[in-house]
């Protein structure tokens, strides 16, 4: 079930980092930690440096989010 209060925006894969965790370039500039949700673990969906994603973000920390989906 999908919460209501955090924000979806779309960005680009600058590095990737241990443990399923990437560097991710939003398109107002900002820059986010973000790691796999669940559903891309468990399907191995592969994600490379260059790639556009979805992350979802918390209102309470802009700075981490959550890859939701590969474009």
């Amino acid at each position: 079930m999908k919460n209501k209060s955090t924000q979806r925006e779309e960005g680009t894969i600058i590095e990737s980092l241990p443990s399923t965790t990437f560097k991710v370039k939003m398109d107002d500039g900002r820059e986010v930690l973000a790691h796999l949700s669940g559903r891309l673990r468990r399907f191995h969906i592969r994600i490379l440096v260059g790639d556009r994603v979805s992350v979802e973000t918390s209102p309470y920390d802009r700075s981490r989010g959550r890859i939701i989906y590969r474009n």
